[in-house]
């Protein structure tokens, strides 16, 4: 994954894509040897899985071409008590593999839509909300997004070829450390007083594939959670405080920040 001083570089903020390069197999790879991600997902997909898990009509194609594309390494976990009503590719996609997995395809007008997923660690936003949707709609809750993103993604999204796979980075900031931040869950954000030991740098690292046999795309994300004590340490303290100093002031309150941003650019 990045460093986090080339995440937050010293440079003014802005929305970009900043792709590059890799490989699904690699960002598939299982990272957590001891399980905890998996059996974390596990209990969210068995407590509540239509918050969690959808697959729409235009979704099974790309299913199934994900799961002979590259299977998973482990084996799903066990099913808890309640969770027979989770289908069993869905299942052994959202406890087998540590991302969450979400699917786009082409409609008819060829505008891509999210058709399936397993979201078991979303940032704010509600999978059951946004199914069938387009990306332009998706997108549309976070100001200045779609004017200076919606275009260059719709081109990416139609330009990328069976076989190729991009990397790229978000982040924001959360106060907790919790891995599930559904909405429905109604978790605080960052609020007064503020401390570094206390807050976390929330790190979405995506990777976009084409699924090999054109069936559409799959975007998976992995989170990363830092405490920002423990960022400042990591040298990238400059480029997180300039970030924060120059963010716009509607992305800002979108992100929960507008109560803390003076505290911590005092802080940083």
């Amino acid at each position: 994954m990045i460093p986090l001083a080339e995440l937050l570089p010293d440079e003014d903020f802005r929305l970009h894509l900043m792709l590059r390069r890799g490989r699904p197999e690699d960002f598939l790879r299982t990272a957590d040897p001891t399980g905890d991600v998996r059996r974390i997902r596990a209990r969210w997909l068995g407590e509540t899985p239509e918050r969690y898990a959808c697959v729409l009509p235009a979704g099974e194609a790309p299913l199934r071409e994900f799961a002979a594309a590259w299977p998973a390494a482990e084996a799903p976990c066990p099913r808890p008590a309640g969770a027979a009503g989770v289908r069993d590719d869905l299942w052994q996609l959202g406890t087998a593999h540590e991302p969450d997995l979400l699917f786009l395809a082409p409609d008819a007008a060829g505008v891509f839509r999210l058709v399936a997923g397993v979201l078991c660690f979303p940032t704010g936003w509600a999978l059951e909300e946004k199914a069938g949707e387009t990306m332009d709609f998706i997108h549309a809750p976070v100001p200045g997004l779609n004017p200076a993103l919606g275009t260059p993604i719709r081109s990416f999204l139609g330009k990328l070829r069976p076989g190729s796979a991009f990397l790229r980075d978000n982040w924001g900031i959360a106060a907790t450390d919790d891995l599930n931040l559904h909405p429905a869950r109604r978790l605080p954000g960052p609020a007064r007083p503020v401390a570094l030991d206390r807050l976390w740098l929330r790190v979405e690292h995506q990777m976009l594939a084409a699924l090999p046999g054109g069936a559409g795309i799959v975007f998976a994300i992995r989170i990363a959670n830092h405490r920002l004590d423990d960022v400042v340490r990591a040298g990238a303290g400059v480029g997180l405080r300039r970030a924060l100093m120059t963010m716009p002031e509607d992305l800002a309150a979108y992100k929960r920040l507008g109560e803390v941003r003076a505290d911590l650019l005092h802080l940083l």
